[in-house]
C-alpha cells in the first residue's frame, strides 16, 4: 500500500501517514523504524530532544528503500533557537542523522518567553535555501506566533505540528491555517490512547468492523491532517497503517466533530520552554 500525499504550500509533498518516535527508547529505535518501514511507512517523524536521531539514521541506512522515497523530519528544540545555535543545530542532527538534508524541519516549540522564535525561523530559511533542509515548518505555535512570522519575514510554514485529536480539534487554528495554506500535522493523534475507549469511536469502529485507533486516523486522514502516530509495539504498527480500506461516512464524521471539548494531553504552547 501507498500512503496518499499532502500537498504542502512550498511545492513539496509528504505522506499524509508517518511514524513518530517520540519516546522510542535509543537502543530500540533502529529496529522499531526499520519495521515501520518494512510495513509501508515512509515518512518518520523524530527531534534533538529524543534523543534517538542516531538510530533513525541506522534504519535509513539498512533499509533497501531508496532515500528519495523517505521523508524524514527532525526538530530544534528550545534551548538551540535563535539564528546561529539553530543552524548549527540542524548541522548537529544531521550529523547524528548521518544524511545530507531533512526533508522536513520545524521549530519545536515556540517558547514566546525567550522571543526567539522569529531569528530561529529566519534561519530555518537559510537552511532551505542552503539546500540542508526541504520544507521547513513550525510545532505547536498558535495563530498570533504564525502571524508574526509572516509579518516579520513574509513566509509562513508549510506545516504546524500540533496536539489535535478529536478532543482538541483546534478550530481556531484550523481557520488560520487553511486560510494561509498550512497543513495542521497531528502529534498524539489517538490523545496517547485516552481515545481508543471513547464510547463514539468505540461504536463506529464496532459498526464497520474496524478497531478504534483505526477510526481516530482514518478521521484525520479524511479531515486533512497529516498523522504520525507512535508505537513501539509491532502489532499495533500495523494496525495503524491499516487505515486506507475503508471511509467514514459523513453522519460518523459529524459524531466527531461532536467531541470536541478543547481537551489537552500535554502543555499550551504559551505556557512550555519559555
Amino acid at each position: 500500500m501507498t500512503v496518499p500525499t499532502i500537498n504542502l504550500n512550498d511545492g513539496m509533498a509528504m505522506p499524509q501517514l508517518g511514524f513518530g518516535v517520540f519516546q522510542i527508547p535509543a537502543p530500540e529505535t533502529a529496529d522499531l523504524v526499520l519495521t515501520a518501514i518494512e510495513t509501508g511507512y515512509r515518512s518518520i517523524d523524530t527531534a534533538a530532544i529524543y534523543g534517538n536521531e542516531e538510530g533513525v539514521g541506522q534504519a535509513i541506512t539498512r533499509t533497501d528503500v531508496p532515500r528519495d522515497d523517505l521523508f524524514v523530519t527532525t526538530k530544534v528544540w528550545n534551548d538551540d533557537q535563535g539564528y546561529d545555535a539553530t543552524v548549527k543545530a540542524c548541522r548537529n542532527s544531521l550529523d547524528r542523522l548521518n544524511l545530507d538534508f531533512v526533508d522536513l524541519y520545524l521549530i519545536h516549540w515556540p517558547a514566546p518567553g525567550q522571543d526567539r522564535y522569529v531569528d530561529t525561523w529566519k534561519a530555518l530559511i537559510a537552511l532551505r535555501d542552503d539546500g540542508l533542509v526541504r520544507s521547513i515548518g513550525v510545532s505547536n505555535f498558535e495563530p498570533e506566533h504564525l502571524q508574526r512570522l509572516n509579518d516579520e519575514t513574509g513566509e509562513l510554514p508549510a506545516i504546524n505540528q500540533v496536539e489535535l485529536h478529536p478532543w482538541l480539534q483546534q478550530n481556531a487554528l484550523r481557520e488560520y491555517s487553511d486560510e494561509h495554506g498550512i497543513v495542521l500535522e497531528a502529534w498524539a493523534p489517538l490523545a496517547k490512547s485516552r481515545l481508543l475507549e471513547e464510547p463514539v469511536i468505540v461504536g463506529i469502529a464496532d459498526r464497520l468492523g474496524r478497531t478504534p485507533a483505526q477510526v481516530v486516523l482514518r478521521w484525520h486522514l479524511q479531515s486533512g491532517h497529516v498523522a504520525i502516530p507512535k508505537t513501539v509495539r509491532r502489532a499495533r504498527m500495523q494496525e495503524n497503517f491499516d487505515v486506507f480500506g475503508f471511509q467514514l461516512n459523513a453522519a460518523d464524521m459529524d459524531e466527531i466533530a461532536a467531541l470536541d471539548k478543547g481537551h489537552r494531553t500535554g502543555p499550551h504552547p504559551n505556557e512550555f520552554g519559555a
